[in-house]
């Protein structure tokens, strides 16, 4: 007991440790060390420092717990500090040498579970290792010498499941980025040649003298062809398979308990897959032997349902399934049965009135092909029967309206009549001869079982085996040919590179997952800095994705700082924001608006979060080209500075007023100058109540570190100029009246404020409001603040101590005027108010 305990407790401690050096260790010789004492567990041969017992508890309870870790910790920092051959011999190494039914388990989770990212592209080339290695030949193999199962059922049906819809899951998860090798017309085809180097190892080791069981393997093959995929996996099984058992008795044994152990409910899959794989009736009678005879299932496949109650098959099919029953003195007796059965339904009147030509056709086919093969006993045995099919049924055809079912009854009856040798009168009758009665007539002529792949050698090669050592082989002929006129450097002595380290260069991600998890959790300053550049374009590259993590990456990007000292910090950080909201625009703003309030922010991410949102609104708002541009600007920027807030210059205000003053000033022109623009949808009208109203909530609630009425004018400030940024940018919007009152009533408690910052927001909002909200909303919405504004706004224009604000005001009060004059000089709107 004691020698079985100790190797357990030691390996089990040391795995632990491991796992702790890899999740802690900060100095890459531990990491190194750490992966190779697992990958110790698995290397066998002098060199090996672990025991035998030891190896087989690893396996037994810590390989895949082991995968397990690495799938999880694929993003840390230690796993890109290795370099690539470190990545490839430690890390994919561990993958590719263990238990393969545990490897594919893990794998296959892992792939199921992570999204599009760089830690998906690892397992997803790992995955492709395991498959080009012949790990799926292993697998089986490692079933196959296991005489009891030692595993649970439920675990048996998992691991099939995962071989068999291996192309299903991985095209569900990559979508267009599915790899060649995962496509079903790749794959199966591996699978199949990796179950023939599988039963191809069985027969030497029978010979050999050592048991094994086929039923994992069975079951495989089932499982194959009820999910459909029989004709591509059989086209490479069932060749084979007829060449090797040609010449050789055990192959042949191999083959019959191959198909004996197919569960039942996958019989008719496997067997209807079968024949048309194979070349012939020989072929097929040396694969399956005599399971007709011994199989109920298969009996009811290959005598009643392929023959009477489908016909989509070919005449071929019908040679091989009927020679197959003729071919052995033990299946002859249901070759009888089946000519019974056949010739009763081709004369039944009621199938010939209601079954289409195309059955009546494979039935006929299926009679005259088993009447030739009947010897004179037989046909001795059956005359009556025949005879009297044949009288009855072409009675039944003859009568018919139909000019080819017609032919067909005399086709029958001709070649029955010559068979049978009816007192030497055979029957002949005068007809059309076109392809269909010449096939016919063509059926009574026996067919010798000529089977090409005779040819074919007997060994177990995979594609990929050909393709790679041939290219080799080619090279070490030139290069040991000593008639080589070729120049060559041989000469010259190489240089010594053994010292040499091999650069690890980091790649920017390609995945939003990847530079999420590099800004959350990474330490490594070059990752940091890679994500941080590439979160913009991947977000607008890829809306789908983006919209996944959306909120979150926002959460991460406005608490992140510049621990690193990142050029262009600020600007790339508030670029990703941005697109973010553009992209996810609700979510996002309904995050960041309800943020602005919350406890524990400094007062440069509340602006941080004013900014962003109206640079979103910004871009909402223009059409898509500039929006393209703007974006290119932003990610090109050199400067470590944030673009200027448009409220903080005046004179860029002034100068929006004018342009929408002059927008509404009609003018006759002498003719177009230019094209009109191309109308495009506003992206902002639809979301800007989400941008507006959650910035006026708990305005006048001062918090523990945020007093917005109180001390804080500059947030106070830049907040009302953006809201009327959001008012400025909602023109002609359905929701452009009630942020027109809302704005109002906010703005108008501050209006006299001591800081001239606050009082020019105040007057931009208005200006906004007035541009904003059309004539007759003014008049008739706002009719009770008009009188108020119009006193103060004169009031400032005189005594306000700041030029701007007096400016501003001036400008505020021509915009009045001129939409109230407009909407009192319009006599529809006189007529509709009255």
């Amino acid at each position: 007991m004691e020698t079985h305990t100790e190797p357990n407790i030691e390996v089990r401690l040391a795995v632990a440790q491991s796992f702790r050096t890899l999740n802690t260790a900060t100095d890459n010789k531990d990491i190194i060390a750490a992966l190779q004492t697992l990958s110790s567990y698995l290397n066998e041969g002098p060199e090996s420092k672990t025991t035998s017992p030891q190896r087989a508890e690893f396996r037994r309870a810590h390989f895949t717990r082991s995968l397990q870790f690495l799938v999880s910790n694929i993003q840390a920092d230690w796993v890109h500090g290795l370099t690539a051959a470190q990545r490839t011999e430690l890390w994919d190494g561990l993958f590719l040498k263990g238990p393969p039914e545990q490897t594919l388990l893990v794998l296959m989770d892992g792939i199921g579970e992570l999204s599009a990212s760089a830690a998906l592209d690892h397992l997803v080339s790992i995955t492709e290792k395991f498959l080009q290695s012949h790990r799926l030949a292993d697998l089986l193999w490692s079933y196959s010498q296991q005489t009891a199962p030692s595993d649970s059922p439920q675990l048996r049906e998992t691991l099939l499941g995962r071989i068999v819809s291996l192309p299903d899951l991985t095209a569900n998860k990559l979508r267009l980025n599915n790899k060649p090798l995962f496509l079903p017309q790749q794959y199966y085809p591996l699978l199949a040649t990796e179950m023939l180097t599988t039963l191809e190892r069985t027969c030497k080791a029978l010979k050999g003298g050592t048991d094994c069981s086929l039923t994992f393997v069975a079951q495989t093959l089932g499982k194959v062809c009820i999910q459909g995929h029989s004709g591509l996996f059989l086209a490479v099984l069932a060749p084979r398979l007829s060449v090797c058992s040609r010449s050789d008795m055990v192959w042949q044994r191999v083959c019959w308990k191959l198909f004996e152990n197919v569960p039942q409910r996958w019989v008719e899959s496997v067997l209807t897959g079968l024949v048309q794989a194979v070349s012939g009736p020989a072929a097929l009678g040396r694969i399956i032997g005599n399971l007709v005879l011994t199989n109920k299932k298969a009996q009811f496949v290959i005598t009643h349902k392929l023959l009477l109650l489908q016909y989509k098959y070919e005449t071929r099919i019908l040679r091989i399934i009927l020679g197959y029953l003729a071919a052995d003195k033990d299946r002859r007796p249901l070759l009888i049965q089946v000519l019974r059965s056949v010739s009763q339904a081709w004369a039944n009147p009621s199938a010939v009135k209601h079954t289409s030509l195309e059955q009546q056709l494979y039935v006929s086919k299926a009679l005259l092909l088993s009447v030739s093969l009947l010897n004179k006993s037989e046909l001795q045995e059956l005359h009556s029967d025949l005879l009297q099919c044949m009288l009855g049924g072409m009675q039944s055809h003859l009568d018919s309206s139909v000019v080819r079912i017609r032919h067909v009854g005399m086709v029958v009856g001709e070649c029955l009549s010559s068979r049978l040798d009816i007192g030497g009168a055979a029957l002949k009758f005068e007809y059309d001869q076109d392809e269909e009665t010449q096939e016919l007539l063509s059926l009574m002529t026996p067919v010798t079982d000529d089977e090409p792949e005779a040819e074919l050698v007997n060994v177990i090669d995979s594609p990929q085996e050909k393709t790679e050592t041939t290219p080799h082989a080619e090279k070490e002929t030139q290069k040991t040919d000593p008639d080589s006129d070729l120049d060559s450097d041989d000469e010259l002595t190489p240089y010594d590179m053994s010292a040499d380290q091999e650069l690890n260069k980091a790649s920017p991600p390609r995945y939003l997952r990847d530079c999420l998890e590099s800004l959350m959790s990474s330490d490594d300053p070059v990752r940091v800095e890679l994500s941080l550049r590439a979160v913009e374009g991947l977000v607008r590259k890829n809306a789908f994705a983006a919209r996944e993590i959306s909120v979150q990456l926002t959460k991460v990007l406005l608490h992140m700082e510049d621990k690193y000292s990142i050029s262009s910090f600020l600007n790339l950080r508030q670029a990703a924001m941005v697109a973010l909201a553009v992209t996810d625009t609700v979510p996002v703003t309904q995050y960041l608006t309800a943020e602005f309030y919350s406890l524990n922010y400094s007062l440069r991410q509340r602006l941080d979060i004013l900014e962003v949102l109206s640079l979103a609104a910004q871009e909402l708002s223009k059409p898509n080209k500039e929006t393209r541009e703007r974006c290119s600007l932003i990610s090109n920027s050199a400067s470590t500075d944030l673009t200027p807030y448009p409220g903080d210059n005046p004179v860029h205000w002034r100068q929006e007023v004018e342009k929408r003053i002059q927008s509404k000033t009609r003018r006759l022109s002498k003719g177009v100058t230019k094209p009109p623009a191309k109308a495009t949808p506003n992206r902002y009208a639809p979301v800007a109540g989400h941008f507006f109203f959650p910035l006026l909530r708990n305005y006048d609630k001062p918090q523990m570190t945020f007093d917005l009425l109180g001390s804080d004018h500059l947030v106070l400030g830049r907040l009302i100029h953006t809201l009327g940024l959001f008012m400025h940018l909602a023109v002609n919007a359905p929701v452009a009246a009630l942020m027109g009152r809302a704005l109002l009533d906010f703005v108008w408690a501050v209006r006299y404020h001591v800081d001239q910052m606050v009082r020019r927001g105040v007057l931009f909002a208005v200006c906004s409001v007035f541009l904003s909200v059309n004539s007759q909303n003014l008049l008739v919405d706002l009719s009770d603040q008009l009188f108020e504004t119009r006193t103060w706004l004169a009031d400032v224009a005189e005594r306000d101590t700041d030029a701007d604000c007096r400016s501003l005001a001036v400008q505020s009060l021509v915009l009045m005027d001129q939409s109230l004059k407009k909407q009192l000089q319009d006599p529809q709107a006189l007529r509709m108010e009255s």
